[in-house]
């Protein structure tokens, strides 16, 4: 696995896939349930690749297509299938509040359980917080070249 990060507990699970039920899997990202959910549903969908933040993606095309076509894409199939008749959400922590320095998706099938767990999924603006998926798709979607 390109880019493995020997103590990542995220890439742990992708080396080693048997130590973790998975939701989803191809040769790009897997997704499984996060261990401690605050929702109703709540899953993860991370790169196999390691990549430690949001701020490491970038507008650039491969970035933007891991991040929308594939990680966006699997969580809401996912939450779909699952939770049809829910209100979905989706999004990303930045630094300094993410848990573990790699790239996840958290998908969310609300309400949240416990209500007061909304909380730790707030925006909190130029501080970081939490970034809405379609936020970030804006930051790093790929400007039209110019021809």
């Amino acid at each position: 696995m390109a880019g493995a990060n020997q103590a990542c507990i995220f890439c742990e699970i992708v080396r080693n896939p048997t130590t973790t039920r998975l939701l989803h899997t191809d040769e790009k990202v897997i997704a499984f349930q996060d261990i401690k959910p605050a929702a109703q549903r709540h899953y993860l969908v991370i790169p196999k690749e390691h990549i430690p933040t949001v701020n490491d993606l970038q507008r650039k095309d491969e970035d933007y297509s891991l991040a929308v076509r594939l990680m966006l894409s699997v969580g809401q199939q996912l939450l779909q299938k699952d939770a049809p008749q829910s209100i979905h959400r989706f999004g990303f922590h930045q630094p300094p509040f993410n848990s573990v320095d790699h790239l996840h998706l958290h998908c969310f099938a609300l309400p949240y359980v416990p209500r007061w767990k909304a909380i730790k999924y707030k925006s909190l603006g130029p501080l970081g917080g939490f970034i809405e998926a379609e936020t970030l798709l804006e930051k790093i979607r790929p400007l039209l070249s110019k021809v």
